[in-house]
């Protein structure tokens, strides 16, 4: 009995020694599975973020429309592996407002003659998604500067000046997420924030004016006809914003003439230059700048449908 004691004592130190090592395999292979999972997001990460041509040269809006929930979920699933992945966040906050406008917001806009309930709830659907675009645009100027979002809601004009020209595309992105919500939505707290969204766009035009071949200035097209600001009328700087865009893209984007359609000859009861407007970015050949082919298709079926709405636009 005794020898028996002895030998279990005796034993007991290295079945202790064996599970301790295994205890310390078995961590570092789970430390060892979420370095990899990190690695893995990172990589999968980087190529979302890269975006190439597949879905902005498409010529099937339809199928772009149907596939992009797929991607956008993969995306906000990556960043919770990797939540501070600069351009994961600059894909998710440009593909879900990008997503909401096209085939949600736009998709109302076509329902409100026939289906108003439908058209309000998708208006209602399209608003969540601008939020939740916005953000993860806030999440990405977060990373880059911690506190960020705390001090834009305080002093936006202050905060934003800790911006440099690499946050262009997360300032650009945020303030159409933010305005686009705003604007659909019409809600007194979501006003509000109009002065916020005045400092990130502000910042980014003075920061790059030429971003995205002329993006920041067709979003000030309309953007200027809600604001008022000394000097100039808004219809003036509208239109120097019109200009400077079509220049930058030289002339092979429907979307400035179609902004300036909507923004300013139909206020202005400008019924000819509106015709004119929609005409030219009809007559956008698609095939010349293939990245920008589905934006281009997008924006003209916008066009076709204003202009079958013309006789509601002008007395």
């Amino acid at each position: 009995m005794k020898k028996i004691a002895r030998l279990k004592i005796t034993e007991r130190p290295k079945q202790t020694l064996r599970i301790n090592l295994t205890l310390v395999l078995l961590a570092g292979l789970a430390h060892g599975c979420v370095s990899l999972e990190k690695i893995a997001a990172n990589k999968m990460g980087n190529a979302l973020a890269s975006g190439g041509t597949a879905f902005t040269s498409d010529d099937d809006p339809e199928l772009v429309g149907a596939a992009m929930p797929f991607s956008l979920k993969l995306m906000e699933s990556l960043l919770d592996q990797v939540p501070e992945h600069q351009g994961l966040l600059y894909a998710t906050v440009s593909g879900f407002t990008q997503y909401s406008y096209a085939f949600v917001q736009q998709k109302a806009d076509l329902l409100e003659d026939t289906d108003l309930e439908a058209a309000f709830a998708l208006r209602n659907r399209a608003r969540r998604l601008y939020l939740r675009a916005r953000g993860y645009g806030l999440r990405g100027l977060e990373a880059n500067i911690p506190g960020f979002e705390a001090k834009l809601r305080e002093s936006p004009l202050v905060a934003v000046k800790m911006t440099n020209v690499k946050e262009v595309p997360l300032l650009y992105w945020t303030a159409s997420a933010w305005v686009s919500a705003i604007a659909i939505s019409k809600e007194a707290d979501l006003i509000g924030d109009l002065p916020i969204v005045d400092a990130l766009i502000d910042r980014a035009l003075e920061l790059d004016e030429s971003y995205d071949y002329g993006a920041i200035h067709s979003f000030l097209i309309t953007y200027e006809m809600n604001r008022s600001k000394d000097g100039e009328s808004p219809e003036t700087r509208s239109r120097r914003h019109y200009k400077r865009a079509v220049e930058l893209s030289n002339g092979s984007q429907a979307g400035p003439y179609v902004a300036l359609a909507e923004a300013v000859s139909i206020p202005n009861q400008n019924r000819s230059e509106f015709l004119a407007l929609l005409n030219k970015a009809l007559a956008i050949d698609d095939g010349i700048r293939p990245e920008w082919r589905l934006a281009n298709i997008i924006m003209q079926r916008r066009a076709r449908w204003l202009l079958d709405r013309v006789d509601r636009y002008f007395l």
